[in-house]
C-alpha cells in the first residue's frame, strides 16, 4: 500500500497509457482482423481502467485524509471520459476506420460517417459547437461556485467583497478565501484555470475563424 502512495502519479500515468492502448487495440482488432466480438473486450478493459482510476483516487484519499491535486486531476479525467470523451472516442473510431480502410483498400466508413466528418471540418459548425460547449461549461462553473459559496458562507452578501476584490486568489491561507476548506478552494482554483483556458480556446474559433 505504501508503494501505491509513493508512486501514485506513476500508477495513474500507467493506467492512462493502458487506456489509450486499449482503445487503439479495439480499432485494430475490430477493423484489421475483423473480430467484432473480441474487440469489445478492449472496450470493456477501457471502462474497467476508468473505474480503477476512480478507485485509486478514493484509496489515496482514505489513506491520506486529504483531497489533493491528485484527486482533482483524476476527477477531471473521469468527468471528461464520461462526457466529451464519448464524442472524442467516436472521432477516433472514424479516424481509425478511415486509415485502416485506406490501408486495406476497403470502405469502412458509412455515408453518415462521411457527412459527419465533412461537417466537422466546417469552420462555422466548429465555431458554433465550441460556443455552445463554452456556455455550458460557464453555467456549470457558476452553479458550482454558487453551491460552494452558499456552503462556506452564512449569506451570499458575504461573497460580494471577495467577488469585487480578487486579491485572495492564489493565497496559501484558506482563512483569507471565501471557501470553508482547502478541498473547495483547490477544486475552484484548478477548475477556474481550466475554465479560463477552455473559454478562450473555444471562442478563438469564433473570433479567428479558420478557412474551409
Amino acid at each position: 500500500m505504501d508503494v501505491i502512495l509513493e508512486y501514485q502519479w506513476e500508477v495513474f500515468i500507467g493506467i492512462e497509457v493502458l487506456s489509450l492502448v486499449s482503445l487503439l487495440l479495439f480499432g485494430v482488432v475490430r477493423y484489421v482482423f475483423n473480430k467484432q466480438k473480441r474487440s469489445l473486450s478492449f472496450l470493456f478493459l477501457f471502462v474497467l481502467l476508468l473505474f480503477l482510476e476512480a478507485a485509486l483516487a478514493i484509496f489515496i484519499y482514505r489513506e491520506t485524509g486529504e483531497f489533493s491535486t491528485f484527486q482533482i486531476v483524476i476527477t477531471i479525467f473521469v468527468i471528461y471520459a464520461c462526457t466529451f470523451g464519448i464524442s472524442d472516442f467516436k472521432k477516433l473510431d472514424r479516424w481509425m476506420r478511415l486509415k485502416i480502410g485506406n490501408w486495406r483498400g476497403t470502405e469502412l466508413l458509412t455515408e453518415k460517417d462521411k457527412y459527419v466528418m465533412k461537417k466537422q471540418k466546417d469552420p462555422k459548425y466548429i465555431a458554433k459547437k465550441y460556443r455552445y460547449s463554452s456556455m455550458i461549461h460557464f453555467l456549470l462553473f457558476v452553479i458550482a461556485q454558487l453551491i460552494f459559496l452558499s456552503y462556506s458562507l452564512d449569506s451570499m452578501e458575504q461573497a460580494i467583497p471577495y467577488l469585487t476584490d480578487l486579491s485572495w486568489i492564489g493565497t496559501e491561507y484558506v482563512e483569507e478565501t471565501p471557501y470553508s476548506n482547502e478541498t473547495l478552494y483547490g477544486i475552484s482554483m484548478v477548475w477556474g484555470l481550466v475554465f479560463i483556458v477552455d473559454f478562450m480556446y473555444s471562442w478563438s474559433y469564433t473570433i479567428f475563424p479558420s478557412k474551409q
